[in-house]
């Protein structure tokens, strides 16, 4: 069991995709993914291996979702992945983003 504390530390923001790339380097398939968090944190970058569940990249432009944005940056295939994205996984590689609904205000803090 974790405290709530630690749990606290955990900074999860609500983002909005705004582009998509092919990352064909990647070990396992993947997207990078570019994401506005609004003024507070910008843009930031990540990799996200959904192209099991959004074979279609375009589908993911203007989505909302949720990331973590406070843990450091780690290195996948030489791209600086900066955030880490939240979704449901699946046992055949799917990935379920996980995201408001409503739309909430990018930005906003998840608690």
């Amino acid at each position: 069991m974790i405290e709530f504390a630690d749990f606290a530390r955990v900074d999860m923001r609500v983002g909005r995709i705004v582009e998509v790339r092919p990352f064909p380097e990647a070990h396992k398939p993947a997207y990078q993914l570019r994401i506005d968090f609004g003024p507070e944190f910008g843009e930031r970058q990540c990799s996200a291996q959904l192209t099991v569940t959004y074979p279609d990249p375009s589908t993911l432009i203007d989505r909302q979702v949720v990331a973590v944005v406070n843990f450091p940056p780690r290195s996948i295939a030489g791209f600086a992945s900066e955030v880490l994205v939240l979704g449901a996984m699946g046992e055949a590689g799917q990935v379920w983003l996980l995201q408001p609904g409503p739309a909430a205000p990018v930005g906003a803090r998840i608690g």
